[in-house]
């Protein structure tokens, strides 16, 4: 059922959608003409490097060319920071504040793979090339699977038989057939609804289906796991009950004669966590384990900071819940007073990506941090993963992230867990595999990682939680809303635009 109630009453939900989180997205919007960061390069670096980084008489261009000294943020923080006399570049540690500093090299990166950070590419052209992609390791072509689906997905799950599931935020949950056709909404799902408003061709609103996934023994059991954000008008506890709000729920159901039957709701929290922040902070994914565990991600659902460091509310986490739905005894917070039980990791911020390795046994997850700041975490039970008291990227108005000092928290840097791989200038990371498939056998065990923002599919590898190497397969092609791997081995992608999503798939050359 879809929910198509239009609140137009004094425009208050629409206000109310915007203006919750204001942290992150008033910001974004407040930077459009004005990026927060140029002054500081006009004020400090122009004169010796140019007004568009392409240098001058008394400094090199800083784009278009490699850098001696390095072009990772690391290695810019260290040549802005230290400087090198020789050449008549002073060091700047001792005369700019250190966000400032990090503010430069964030800046400086981005303009190298002219990434800006808001332009969001929902209206990017997108073409699906026919020509082969050479790779490192494997040489492959793309091929188109379904096309039409709607500007805004979120997830699809390949199903044995070549039928692949997929869900619209908006729309619900669907199937695609082996043809390319798609079927209507599946009767009977829980309702998604229309409320919200665009910015910058970015949808916030709430009531939408995110992840989908099968039972890993779904072949016998048939459960398919949907996760969705819980609509509720009038909600028992909530402030200003008369308006619809929402919170992640995770349920699970059969799909029978085209209808979801059999529901059982496997996760939930109480109504009064259940609120107006918009859906595009939920996080939403879904990631099991062959020991009968299922992980899911709640991402800043209760606002820019709130709640995140807190292990009585649910927001910023990691849950971890047998497949039933009930708690694990060896649950790291399960004896904390006060605690939810559910709880595996805490401290995120936009979780995009889960994933479980069962060759190693480990959970892995990819993050949204603010401006910088991405990352790619090895999720161990009761760690801290740092938001928004802390995060290698600065916040949207280039100051640093230090959220601790409104909240009253003191920490130690050395209780924050680090990520292992650190994707700054920000791609807008997305969800991403441990590849176990048969058709790129070079690739197994590599992690392929999809990105919104900078329209690109990586591998990256990674060896005893250390990363190694990070190759892009694939530049320039479309937000990458998710990637999967199908039955046969092939790896899937759901391609987000404006115009009308598609799902396509990546072939290996010699097939």
């Amino acid at each position: 059922m879809r929910i198509r109630r239009v609140f137009q009453v004094t425009g208050i939900v629409v206000v109310v959608l915007v203006v919750i989180g204001v942290g992150i997205y008033f910001a974004i919007v407040s930077a459009i003409n004005q990026d927060p960061f140029a002054p500081i390069y006009a004020e400090n670096c122009a004169v010796c490097h140019g007004e568009n980084m392409q240098g001058g008489a008394q400094g090199p261009a800083l784009v278009g060319a490699p850098l001696v000294h390095g072009e990772s943020v690391a290695e810019l923080i260290q040549s802005i920071s230290q400087g090198y006399p020789a050449k008549g570049m002073l060091g700047w540690s001792a005369t700019m504040e250190e966000s400032h500093v990090r503010s430069l090299a964030i800046l400086i990166a981005e303009k190298r793979v002219d990434r800006q950070f808001t332009d969001f590419k929902m209206d990017k052209d997108l073409v699906v090339p026919t020509e082969p992609f050479e790779t490192e390791l494997a040489t492959f072509r793309l091929e188109t699977v379904a096309t039409g689906i709607d500007p805004y997905p979120f997830s699809i799950a390949p199903l044995p038989g070549g039928q692949i599931l997929v869900t619209e935020k908006k729309r619900g949950l669907s199937i695609i057939y082996p043809d390319g056709t798609r079927s209507d909404p599946i009767d009977g799902a829980p309702e998604t609804s229309e409320l919200g408003i665009k910015i910058l061709g970015l949808d916030y609103g709430i009531g939408w289906h995110l992840d989908v996934a099968p039972h890993p023994d779904y072949a016998t059991n048939g459960w398919i796991y949907l996760h969705h954000t819980d609509l509720c008008t009038g909600c028992e506890g909530v402030k200003d009950n008369l308006l619809p709000v929402s919170m992640n729920r995770l349920v699970r159901g059969r799909i029978r004669e085209g209808k979801w039957v059999d529901q059982e709701v496997i996760w939930s929290v109480p109504e009064t966590f259940y609120n107006l922040t918009p859906d595009i902070g939920a996080g939403g994914r879904i990631a099991f384990d062959p020991e009968g565990y299922v992980y899911l991600s709640i991402g800043i659902k209760g606002g820019y900071f709130e709640g995140i460091q807190d292990l009585g509310a649910p927001y910023g986490k990691i849950h971890r819940i047998h497949d039933d739905g009930t708690i694990p005894v060896d649950n790291p917070f399960l004896h904390i007073a006060g605690a939810l039980p559910s709880i595996w990791t805490y401290g995120h911020r936009s979780p995009q990506g889960l994933e479980f390795d069962s060759k190693t046994g480990k959970l892995w997850g990819s993050e949204m941090g603010p401006r910088g700041g991405d990352e790619v975490n090895f999720l161990q039970p009761g760690k801290n993963y740092g938001w928004p008291l802390y995060s290698i990227g600065v916040d949207y108005d280039g100051t640093p992230v230090e959220y601790w000092k409104d909240l009253g928290i003191e920490f130690d840097l050395e209780d924050i867990e680090q990520p292992v791989v650190d994707l700054t200038p920000s791609p807008a990371v997305s969800s991403f595999i441990i590849y176990d498939g048969k058709a790129f056998p070079a690739w197994r065990d590599n992690f392929i990682v999809g990105s919104l923002k900078a329209t690109e599919l990586y591998r990256i590898e990674i060896t005893d939680d250390k990363h190694m190497h990070t190759e892009i397969l694939i530049k320039d092609l479309a937000r990458i809303r998710d990637v999967e791997t199908g039955p046969d081995g092939l790896v899937y992608l759901l391609l987000e635009h404006e115009a009308g999503s598609l799902i396509v798939r990546l072939v290996p050359e010699s097939q």
